[in-house]
């Protein structure tokens, strides 16, 4: 008997280690053509990492593994500052196969929504922007149940620079029937609750805050500027950070003015972030992180988000930080 138990044992603990990954942990390993060395970088919008964390490539492979007891979406970065989402559950492995030179078709294996996503970027590897948007509708209508649709909802709809709040509005319920338990779905909700009261067109509403250094910023201090861009950011989301430098650069080029929000917990390290950047325009951090008031106030409710106020009024929302450099940089 007691033979008979150490067998099963052996044989269980061999059939762990060919699944790849331990029970509430989750496990990514991949190969790169073209890219022998390197660095990944690794965040997650809905707590699935805490902050940012690097992988590091070396003879054009990599492994990554981390602690994971409910689904949640990584983004990685690549060198060229490009990200691609890959979709993480406890116990579960997957393997990642790429070519360095196109991304878009990066090939994700082991789990039903990664699989999905890599057919998805299959479709869209030749498309138009327009038809990246028919098809990530049609996905999303397809495939309620997938996580993968939610990211697609968010990425297409709602964080793009010509966002269609109608239609993301309109697909949303699809989705929230079928993972009442998804907290991005339920983030996405109260976004789209909070942007009816800020639209594009509106003017910008009246407030006050003291920023990091304890210095109050209100619509006073923004009056008399023709363009304002308001910004949120935190330390573990690399996009908002770039959003922050490029901001900083039209800044110091006396383009536009600037405000930031940012949403981590800690006062004191986000004015060392900001030291360490020379942001040089005003930042909030109330240590509230995502339920600080001035997120309500202006309807920003994601990271990164920003609008964009022109003689008063919102003429825009969610500018990328390449539109920024393109339109406000150093002439």
């Amino acid at each position: 008997m007691r033979m008979k138990r150490i067998a099963y044992l052996l044989v269980f603990s061999l059939l762990l280690v060919s699944c790849g990954t331990r029970s509430g942990y989750f496990k990514m390993e991949g190969r790169f053509l073209h890219m022998n060395q390197g660095e990944l970088y690794v965040y997650s919008p809905d707590g699935g990492v805490d902050g940012l964390d690097t992988i590091k490539i070396e003879a054009g492979r990599f492994a990554y593994e981390k602690p994971c007891s409910k689904p949640s979406t990584l983004i990685v970065i690549f060198p060229n500052y490009s990200t691609q989402p890959i979709f993480a559950e406890s116990g579960e492995a997957v393997e990642v196969k790429a070519d360095a030179s196109h991304l878009k078709e990066m090939e994700v294996e082991g789990t039903d929504d990664n699989e999905l996503m890599t057919k998805f970027r299959k479709q869209i590897a030749n498309a138009s922007p327009p038809q990246e948007v028919k098809y990530a509708v049609q996905f999303i209508k397809d495939h309620p149940e997938s996580a993968v649709s939610a990211y697609l909802l968010n990425r297409y709809l709602v964080q793009t620079k010509s966002p269609d709040y109608k239609e993301a509005a309109r697909l949303l319920p699809l989705l929230m029937k079928e993972q009442p338990e998804n907290i991005t779905l339920g983030r996405l909700h109260r976004q789209l609750n909070d942007l009816g009261t800020l639209a594009v067109g509106s003017r910008l509403p009246k407030f006050a805050a003291r920023d990091v250094n304890g210095k109050t910023v209100n619509n006073t201090s923004l009056q008399g500027k023709v363009t304002v861009i308001i910004n949120t950011w935190a330390a573990w989301s690399y996009e908002s950070l770039d959003l922050q430098r490029a901001l900083n650069d039209a800044v110091k080029a006396g383009k536009i003015a600037a405000l930031g929000i940012c949403v981590d917990a800690s006062t004191k390290e986000t004015r060392r972030t900001l030291e360490r950047d020379g942001i040089v325009f005003p930042n909030v951090c109330d240590g509230k992180m995502l339920h600080t008031p001035l997120l309500k106030t202006f309807g920003l409710t994601t990271i990164p988000d920003n609008i964009v106020i022109r003689n008063g009024k919102v003429t825009e929302r969610n500018i990328t930080a390449n539109t920024i450099r393109q339109r406000y940089g150093a002439d």
